[in-house]
């Protein structure tokens, strides 16, 4: 509701109100509130309940560049360490269906929707290949703040007439860090992710100056510098 534009920013949201709008009981709304205000779309009021947040545009940069430092170390980490052939396989899978995706000329919703949940595994799987429990839980951290996923501003690339290419650029990101990660460079590894958080970046001011701004209501949380 909140992404959706449903409820606009700095709006008050009131427990008891989300209940009887939703028709459930108390106890799984209070946890989701509890789980906005962690993940940092909501935060708490001085006399109780909640209001929606707004960012800066310069909040959601950093954000973004959080992600991209840590998936790059994920990679480096990777690369140096290994990883076992099962997860280079399901990964190599993973983007043979991207390809397979942007092989049209053209991608309407669905295949964007497509694209979005293969781009989301890839990014699981590359946080798993690093074998560790830490990096993954920090990823799972950062990708849950608000704009700061992989797939945050692909809907903007919808909007656009380079939708595909800008697809295509990204991709090729994805096999040239397999590629690092499978010849143990780390270094490589690590520099690829972090360029590749750059595309989110441009996303990201394309989203703020967009004409199609009414299209993405979630966008309409950003402040702009």
């Amino acid at each position: 509701m909140i992404l959706a534009g449903e409820l606009p920013a700095g709006a008050r949201i009131a427990e008891l109100a989300i209940v009887e709008r939703l028709g459930v009981s108390r106890t799984p709304i209070r946890a989701a509130l509890m789980r906005l205000e962690q993940e940092g779309l909501l935060e708490v009021l001085p006399n109780g309940g909640y209001a929606v947040r707004t960012f800066s545009e310069r909040d959601v940069s950093d954000a973004i560049e959080m992600r991209g430092t840590v998936e790059g170390l994920a990679a480096r980490l990777a690369a140096e360490r290994g990883v076992a052939a099962v997860v280079l396989a399901e990964a190599r899978e993973c983007l043979a269906q991207i390809d397979a995706v942007l092989r049209e000329h053209a991608l309407d919703d669905e295949a964007f929707l497509r694209y979005v949940t293969l781009n989301q595994r890839f990014h699981v799987l590359l946080a798993e290949m690093a074998g560790s429990g830490v990096i993954a839980r920090e990823l799972e951290r950062v990708v849950s703040l608000p704009f700061a996923s992989p797939s945050g501003f692909v809907v903007v690339q919808a909007n656009s007439p380079q939708a595909r290419d800008m697809l295509i650029v990204a991709q090729d990101q994805h096999r040239q860090v397999l590629d690092a990660i499978e010849r143990r460079e780390g270094g490589r590894a690590e520099a690829i992710m972090r360029e590749h958080s750059r595309i989110a970046q441009r996303n990201l001011r394309d989203a703020v100056q967009s004409p199609h701004l009414h299209q993405m209501p979630g966008v309409r949380l950003i402040r702009q510098r």
